[in-house]
């Protein structure tokens, strides 16, 4: 077991390099979190547009 002293228990650790997988997962999180927000865009703007119309549409009464 290694000689632990007051000097090697609290050295601080430094940040390991990225590794391939880290950065593949970053890049496929930052993708799919940019699709999802395109897709809200969307959903956002043909709600509005599905409103817009129901409201501008008169609605026929059935007697």
């Amino acid at each position: 077991m290694a000689k632990l002293t007051k000097t090697s228990v609290f050295k601080a650790q430094g940040s390991k390099a990225e590794t391939p997988l880290d950065k593949t997962t970053r890049v496929v999180r930052k993708m799919v979190e940019e699709e999802a927000e395109q897709r809200q865009t969307k959903i956002n703007r043909l709600r509005n547009a599905r409103l817009e119309r129901e409201a501008n549409t008169p609605t026929k009464r059935s007697r």
